[in-house]
């Protein structure tokens, strides 16, 4: 119940806040109500709320007094001001003096929720940025990309090279492969490094709000757009806008996507004068855009212009080298944010964790181990921590000698192991295990050195 939006309706008129409380709550929001600005205040000094619809006139404190104290309290809430017609001066100047947005009396339910979604969902993507700007002063470059395995080791090269340039980046792999980081190591590598990196999901935004939330909007532009705004473009100014999932994009904003690219300036909504706008794309998909630009889903000259240098993410399980070094990574991510001691990987936990298939790739390992932790009553991991559908992957993980053995051992066991199922097909082995054959050859050379000492 908590995790639903909390709304607060301020309003004298007894008919018209309970009208809105009653249709609000049908809606899915928790929403509490106040009959005087004073009590409103007292309200939000308690509690912490999502959104505000306050009305403009009250008799004790009106919307831009309460307005003004809101801000105080929870600078960051956005308040809706309601307003009669004849006042709406007195509105305008609520915007200009710091509200969200305005809604005239009488109002109609359905404009109403409009406006209510469309302020969370910019309030969550003006937190969910924020949070990404205040992460780039702790943390830069490579710290989250984690592997060494080849795969990663080119990718690491690539996101070096590209860093320097202004260049489009399409980085394409299955969801949970880490494209977000590489997005985010590029920018963090790049000059652009101290300016914003914006993230914009393609597929969470729904088409209504999405081009007024991307390429901002004039006052008048739509019902409630009493005021001009930018959009993300905009807002990346500088820096660098990271476009996921684009495959999702429909025709008509394909083709404003395109014209801005080439231009290097956007259009608001409702707008005609070109804003320039001086920001790196970088752009991601699990899809396949080719094909996708075969089946006529996606524009040809859109593709050829972001295609122009490519990352591909491996899957999980072509670098399965990687994921003792995920996993330790991952215990002390979570060891740290509970400020508890680093659990360990039982053998036999970590050889369960090698021979799964991962169709979730990174991703997916990162909830398996946070699961782990939360849920071990010992300092060591044991395959009975994680859940029964990696313990019983149909695949059949490859199962460890009783015995206990070192990290050392288990890599020499599952190397040994995987030349057993290929026959001794060096070539495949390396495949499977997700390094270059010569990388394979150094390791039996190593091992076979060991043995004869």
């Amino acid at each position: 119940m908590n995790d639903l939006p909390a709304l607060l309706v301020v309003d004298d008129d007894q008919v018209a806040r309970e009208l809105l409380a009653e249709a609000l709550s049908r809606e899915g929001y928790r929403v509490r109500v106040a009959a005087s600005g004073e009590e409103c205040v007292r309200l939000a000094e308690t509690e912490p709320y999502d959104m505000a619809l306050v009305d403009l006139r009250m008799p004790d404190l009106d919307g831009l007094g309460v307005l003004k104290r809101l801000s105080l309290i929870q600078p960051d809430l956005p308040v809706v001001i309601l307003t009669a017609f004849a006042a709406i001066e007195t509105a305008i100047e609520a915007v200009h003096a710091g509200a969200y947005d305005y809604l005239s009396k009488p109002f109609r339910m359905e404009e109403i929720k409009v406006v209510v979604r469309r302020t969370l969902e910019a309030r969550r993507l003006a937190r969910q940025n924020l949070q990404y700007r205040q992460e780039l002063t702790a943390r830069r470059g490579f710290d989250n990309l984690v592997g060494q395995s080849h795969q990663m080791a080119e990718i690491y090269k690539l996101v070096a090279r590209v860093a320097t340039l202004d260049t489009t980046v399409l980085i394409q792999g299955e969801t949970g492969t880490g494209k977000e980081l590489v997005a985010r190591a590029i920018h963090d590598a790049s000059a652009r490094a101290g300016r914003p990196f914006v993230v914009v999901d393609c597929a969470a935004l729904p088409e209504t709000l999405f081009e007024s939330e991307l390429f901002g909007h004039e006052r008048g532009a739509f019902t409630g757009a009493l005021a001009a705004r930018r959009g993300l473009l905009e807002t990346s100014a500088g820096g660098t806008c990271f476009l996921d999932e684009i495959g999702e994009l429909t025709a008509p904003l394909q083709a404003k996507l395109l014209r801005a690219l080439q231009e290097h300036a956007i259009r608001r909504v409702g707008g005609n004068d070109p804003i320039p706008v001086n920001i790196r794309v970088v752009v991601a998909t699990n899809r396949d855009l080719s094909k996708l630009v075969a089946d006529g889903g996606f524009r040809d000259d859109l593709y050829y212009r972001l295609n122009v240098v490519t990352i591909t993410m491996p899957p999980l399980r072509e670098r399965s080298m990687d994921i003792p070094l995920l996993a330790q990574h991952f215990l002390e991510k979570f060891a740290h944010g509970a400020q508890r001691p680093v659990k360990r990987l039982a053998p036999e936990a970590l050889a369960l964790l090698a021979g799964y298939h991962w169709p979730g790739n990174v991703r997916e390992l990162e909830h398996v181990i946070e699961r782990a932790v939360a849920l071990s009553s010992s300092d060591t991991i044991l395959p009975d921590d994680f859940p029964p559908h990696v313990r019983h992957a149909p695949e059949g993980a490859p199962r460890l000698p009783a015995t206990r053995m070192t990290l050392e051992d288990v890599k020499r066991w599952y190397v040994h192991k995987v030349l057993e199922e290929t026959g001794g097909n060096k070539l495949r082995a390396a495949e499977l295990l997700g390094i270059d054959r010569s990388t394979l050859y150094r390791i039996l050379e190593r091992h076979a050195t060991e043995d004869d000492e």
